[in-house]
């Protein structure tokens, strides 16, 4: 849900910056465009457009910040990871293979009680039998393969995960754990799926 909103609202905003795109965006006509399309936004869809001080940057910057943003930010992205309360990072590769290329959630109007997918192959390869996979990220297969599987691996394949923009600033892949997306149990199955020897993506 939290991705279409966006979407959309990225398309409206289209319409008021085009004429603008080399000059100063006028917010009220920002503002304008958005109430026109969408109507008077409810408290929870609002905060869905709204962008935070990491987006405010990296919209500002064309996502090609100055070292010292971009250094500030993943500072103050990497301080919102949280962690499985158990201190386990790796999880159940199987859980995470049936859902990397579920797309539930992403939408408006979808359950909030059911469970939603990572939708991986949206954007990456993971296995050489899909037939269907976004190539925006690089392809995800084999890449536990030749790696060794440590504890600084695990955390690192995590922290990516939980939050791309702690690895690198202005980065396209969506902060599925800082914004409540998924859970710290479910990335770490999506962890388990990237780094396990037995994992599909493995094979």
């Amino acid at each position: 849900m939290k991705m279409n909103i966006k979407i959309a609202a990225a398309s409206v905003l289209m319409a008021c910056l085009s004429p603008a795109i080399a000059g100063e965006v006028d917010p009220a006509r920002v503002e304008a465009v958005v109430q026109a399309s969408f109507g008077e936004l409810t408290p929870e869809l609002q905060a869905l457009i709204d962008q935070d001080e990491t987006m405010k940057e990296c919209s500002l910057h064309r996502d090609l910040p100055p070292s010292e943003v971009a250094d500030a930010i993943i500072a103050r992205e990497t301080a919102s990871i949280v962690y499985p309360a158990d201190g386990v990072l790796m999880g159940d590769w199987k859980v995470a293979i049936k859902e990397s290329n579920n797309g539930f959630g992403w939408r408006l109007g979808d359950d909030p009680a059911k469970t939603v997918g990572g939708n991986c192959t949206a954007c990456h390869q993971l296995v050489s039998t899909e037939v269907a996979y976004g190539n925006l990220g690089p392809s995800l297969m084999g890449y536990g393969q030749g790696q060794t599987v440590d504890d600084e691996l695990i955390k690192a394949t995590y922290n990516k995960i939980y939050n791309s923009q702690s690895v690198l600033a202005c980065s396209q892949m969506p902060r599925f754990g800082a914004t409540g997306f998924l859970t710290p149990e479910q990335i770490r199955d999506y962890v388990a799926m990237l780094l396990s020897p037995e994992s599909p993506v493995n094979q």
